[in-house]
C-alpha cells in the first residue's frame, strides 16, 4: 500500500447534510436577490426621473431618539440598522461554516479561504495602483473587495442555470469569507470618534449574550432587547453598528443539544434570513443605489481614477484573484479538480464574484463621506456589477448543458424516498470522505 497522501477532489459531490444546508441557504438568497435587483432598478429609475427630489427628501428624512444618539436619516437607518440584520445572518452562516461546514478543517478550508483572500487582496491592490497612478484618493481601496452573493444568485436565477451543488457551495463560501473580511475592514479602518464607555457597554452586552447561550437560556424576550442595546451602544461607540450583528451571529450556538430539533443559530437564521434577504438588503439597495445616470456621469466612471479603480478592481481584480488563488491552492494542496468540471467553471465563478453590490456600496459610503464622490463610487459599483454579470452570463450559459446533466444526476430520486439516488450508491462519497467540498 502506498504511503502517499490520497489525492482530494475539488468541487466533488457534497455530503448530503451539507448539500441540504447549502440548498436551503441559497434558496432564500436567490429569492432575496431577485427582490434586491428589483429594488436597485426602482432606485435607479426613481433617481433619474423628475421625482428625484422626492427620493432625496425621503432618503434624507431624519427620525429616531436624539437623546440616545439615534437621530438618523432614512439612508443611515438602512445602512446602520437594517444591514446589522444582514451581518447577523452572515455571522450565523460563518459560524455554521466554521463548525460543521466548509471551514471546519484546514484541509477543506484551504481552497475557498485562499481563493477568497486572493479575491480581496488583488482588487484592493489594483484599485490602489489605478488611483495612485491617476493622482486619486486611496480611500476606496476596500470598495471592490466584497462579493454580493444575493445579486450573484439572482443572476443565476435569471439565467435559469443548473449549477451543481459543489459550485454553488464554493460561491457561498467565498461570499461568507468575503463578508468576514468586509466586517473586519469596517471595524478596523472605518471607525471614528471612539467612545470607549459605549464600546465597553457593547462588549459587556456581548458577554451577557454569550453567557445566556452557554446557560441555554431560551426566549426572544431576552435576546431582542439585548441585541438592540448592543447595536445602539456599538453605534454610539464609533464602530459601525453592523459589527454588532456579526459578533452576535458568531456567538449563537450552532450545534444541537440532545433532544433539540434545531440549534439557536438555526432557529435565528430560519427567522431572520428571509427578513435579511427580502427586506433589509433590498431597502438598503433602494436608498443606496439611487444615483443620477447620464452620459457625463458614466464617462466619469471610466475617466476618474477612483471609480475606474473600483470597476477594474471588481471586474478584473476579482477574477484574477479568485481564479489564481484557487488554481495555486489546488496545486499546493494536491487537490484534483472534479473530472466532470473544468477550470473554465472556476473562471466563470470568479467573474461572477465581481458582482459587489451591497457591501461595496456600504464601504463606498464610509470611504467617501463627500456625497459627490460617493455618487461616482456608487455608479462605478453598479457599472462593474453589470459588466461582471454580463461576462459571467456568457461563460455560464456556454457550459449550462454540462451543469444541467450534473444537476439532474445529483437530484434524481427514482425510488421517491427523499434521498437522491447518487447518495445511495456504494462509494458515492455521501459521507464526505475524500472530497474537498
Amino acid at each position: 500500500m502506498s504511503d502517499a497522501p490520497r489525492q482530494r477532489t475539488f468541487l466533488g459531490l457534497l455530503p448530503l447534510p451539507e448539500r441540504n444546508a447549502v440548498a436551503e441557504a441559497l434558496r432564500t438568497e436567490t429569492i432575496g436577490g431577485l427582490v434586491l435587483l428589483a429594488a436597485a432598478v426602482v432606485a435607479l429609475v426613481w433617481a433619474n426621473t423628475p421625482w428625484s427630489g422626492v427620493y432625496e427628501q425621503i432618503r434624507a428624512f431624519h427620525f429616531g431618539i436624539p437623546a440616545l444618539g439615534l437621530d438618523l436619516s432614512v439612508g443611515h437607518w438602512t445602512a446602520d440598522g437594517l444591514l446589522a440584520v444582514f451581518f447577523l445572518v452572515a455571522g450565523i452562516e460563518l459560524k455554521r461554516e466554521l463548525v460543521v461546514g466548509e471551514l471546519r478543517t484546514p484541509a477543506t478550508a484551504a481552497l475557498p479561504v485562499i481563493a477568497a483572500v486572493c479575491g480581496m487582496i488583488v482588487p484592493a491592490a489594483l484599485y490602489a495602483a489605478v488611483a495612485a497612478s491617476g493622482g486619486g484618493s486611496l480611500n476606496g481601496w476596500a470598495v471592490p473587495m466584497a462579493t454580493d452573493i444575493a445579486f450573484a444568485l439572482a443572476v443565476l436565477a435569471v439565467l435559469s442555470t443548473h449549477l451543481p451543488a459543489a459550485l454553488r457551495a464554493f460561491l457561498l463560501t467565498l461570499a461568507v469569507v468575503d463578508d468576514l473580511g468586509a466586517i473586519l475592514i469596517i471595524a478596523v479602518f472605518f471607525t471614528s470618534d471612539l467612545n470607549f464607555l459605549a464600546l465597553g457597554g457593547a462588549f459587556a452586552g456581548l458577554v451577557v449574550f454569550y453567557a445566556l447561550q452557554r446557560l441555554r437560556v431560551r426566549g426572544w424576550w431576552w435576546y431582542v432587547p439585548l441585541g438592540v442595546a448592543i447595536w445602539a451602544l456599538m453605534y454610539n461607540g464609533g464602530v459601525h453598528a453592523t459589527v454588532a450583528g456579526v459578533a452576535m451571529g458568531l456567538i449563537l450556538r450552532t450545534t444541537r443539544d440532545k433532544g433539540e430539533d434545531a440549534s439557536p443559530a438555526e432557529r435565528a437564521s430560519h427567522l431572520l434570513h428571509p427578513v435579511s434577504a427580502g427586506v433589509a438588503v433590498p431597502l438598503f439597495a433602494l436608498f443606496a443605489a439611487g444615483v443620477g445616470v447620464s452620459g457625463a456621469a458614466l464617462g466619469e466612471v471610466f475617466t476618474r481614477p477612483e471609480p475606474l479603480g473600483v470597476v477594474l478592481g471588481l471586474v478584473v481584480g476579482k477574477t484574477l484573484g479568485i481564479f489564481a488563488g484557487t488554481y495555486l491552492a489546488a496545486r499546493f494542496t494536491r487537490a484534483r479538480l472534479n473530472p466532470d468540471l473544468a477550470w473554465a467553471d472556476v473562471l466563470a465563478l470568479a467573474v461572477l464574484a465581481g458582482i459587489g453590490f451591497t457591501v461595496a456600496l456600504l464601504i463606498g459610503e464610509l470611504a467617501f463621506p463627500d456625497p459627490a464622490q460617493a455618487e461616482h463610487i456608487k455608479a462605478a459599483v453598479l457599472v462593474a456589477s453589470l459588466i461582471a454579470a454580463g461576462f459571467a452570463a456568457l461563460l455560464i450559459k456556454r457550459r449550462n448543458g454540462i451543469y444541467r446533466r450534473l444537476y439532474e444526476e445529483e437530484t434524481r430520486d427514482d425510488d421517491a424516498d427523499g434521498i437522491p439516488d447518487i447518495y445511495q450508491r456504494s462509494g458515492s462519497g455521501a459521507s464526505g470522505g475524500g472530497t474537498v467540498r
